[in-house]
């Protein structure tokens, strides 16, 4: 006789607390195998698939798509046993990988059997291995609907939670999501326009600007990966005391070096791979700028090993992997890993891992088409080296004016980590082994 289990939402990993549904790839009734994935989330770290440690016919899925469910929440149930799936070796629990590389390790602890109904046998038996037939949709309830009565149309508990913990009635919204299903941003919504001010009257002439009516705006939530960015930005800001430096340099040699390599081998090593090799011998001669700050200890922690982030900019918004051990790899090393994890962000796999740890980042804004920027720290990192475009520009090159390869470096720096000489020091060097790549071989 087949049992039915409860698969729920398992630990992400990096302390995120909840995801979003973004896609269901099963359907109650399917029948599914061990760690196949069934459901892809997104979480403030990246867009992941969730695999389910089962096999057998799913028999309940939990959330819609686009409703955002924490931590440990049921996702899906799943009857497992005779006449449905192969079970796995063992106790016939499940492989207990759920989500390899994500902070699970086991199988979840609670299984629930699934009690019969009117239509099933006694209470307390376990019901017969029939995929139950999806749950029809709730009806939104009217704004008038008297608070206490009727069903509530919202699935996710962190969604009840917030209104619980604000005194807010969810049946006196009318929900944004499909089939009237009350949101989370249905609930944020809802409370920002009980505390905002009540607008002062205004004559119909006072509606008018510039010959068209004032119009409500797109909302857009930030929420997902855009959220994350907005949060760890802002903090950025709030915490960091950052200044700027920049310097126009010379890119002429390092293009032609560049050029020749190519040349040479066969593989082809990119510009952001020699880059991220100069970054790594600027690092090693000013090691303040590798590390961050203790807020709590009132210290400066160095590290050891340059784990080098770059900026990249994906339709979900700006995510930045991270290249592990950049100190200890050689050109065509990082230009291969640049080359996987650029991939991996325009495609939205990204793991967790692969989005933090960063100890410095370098940031080639000059794919864009612009010269200079100062950008905001990727906190808690002490500093970032900014790379505008390549471009031609006249320059006073051994006393004569020629054509050269002009690029403008700038560092923006945590001042709590060192002063401006480190600083320029540290943006100098780079600039020289751009100019002169042969500086370079001092390092190798």
């Amino acid at each position: 006789m087949a049992q039915v289990l409860e698969f729920k939402l398992p630990d992400l990993g990096e302390g995120l607390t909840e995801a979003e549904i973004v896609r269901w790839l099963v359907n109650v009734g399917d029948v599914v195998a061990i760690d196949q994935p069934v459901v892809e989330v997104e979480t403030a770290k990246a867009m992941v698939e969730v695999p389910c440690p089962y096999g057998g016919v799913v028999t309940a899925r939990f959330g819609e798509e686009g409703t955002e469910l924490p931590v440990g929440a049921p996702l899906l149930t799943v009857a497992v046993g005779s006449g449905t799936a192969p079970e796995p070796d063992g106790d016939g629990g499940g492989s207990g990988n759920v989500l390899v590389g994500y902070g699970t390790s086991e199988a979840p602890a609670r299984r629930r059997r699934v009690r019969a109904t009117a239509a099933g046998g006694p209470a307390g038996q376990p019901a017969p291995a029939v995929p139950a037939p999806a749950p029809a949709p709730v009806a939104a309830p009217a704004a008038t609907a008297a608070p206490g009565t009727g069903p509530v149309p919202v699935i996710s508990p962190l969604v009840r939670r917030l209104a619980r913990d604000n005194d807010l009635d969810l049946r006196q919204l009318a929900g944004s999501g499909p089939d009237g299903l009350i949101l989370r941003a249905d609930v944020e919504g809802a409370l920002r326009a009980r505390t905002a001010p009540a607008p002062a009257a205004q004559e119909p002439s006072a509606r008018v600007s510039a010959g068209s009516p004032v119009r409500d705006g797109v909302r857009i939530p930030l929420k997902g990966v855009r959220g994350a960015v907005a949060d760890k930005l802002s903090r950025s800001r709030r915490e960091i005391p950052d200044a700027t430096c920049w310097v126009d340099a010379d890119a002429t040699e390092l293009m032609r070096a560049r050029a020749a390599m190519n040349a040479a081998g066969a593989s082809r090593i990119s510009l952001i791979a020699l880059l991220a090799r100069i970054c790594a011998a600027a690092l090693a001669r000013h090691p303040e700028l590798n590390s961050y700050v203790d807020t709590e200890a009132r210290e400066v922690v160095r590290l050891d090993e340059v784990h080098l982030g770059f900026a990249a900019q994906t339709e979900r918004g700006l995510v930045v992997p991270v290249v592990r051990d950049a100190h200890a790899r050689d050109a065509e090393s990082l230009t291969a890993e640049f080359a996987r994890l650029t991939e991996a962000a325009r495609t939205g796999t990204l793991t967790p891992a692969e989005l933090t740890g960063g100890t410095f980042t370098l940031n080639n804004y000059g794919v864009f088409g612009v010269d200079g920027s100062t950008p905001i720290i990727n906190h808690p990192e002490a500093a970032m080296l900014g790379v505008g475009r390549i471009v031609p520009k006249p320059w006073v090159h051994e006393g004569e004016l020629a054509v050269r390869q002009v690029v403008q470096l700038s560092l923006t720096f945590d001042h709590r980590v060192c002063d401006g000489g480190t600083a320029g020091g540290f943006l100098r060097y780079v600039a020289d082994c751009v100019e002169q790549p042969a500086v370079l071989l001092r390092t190798l």
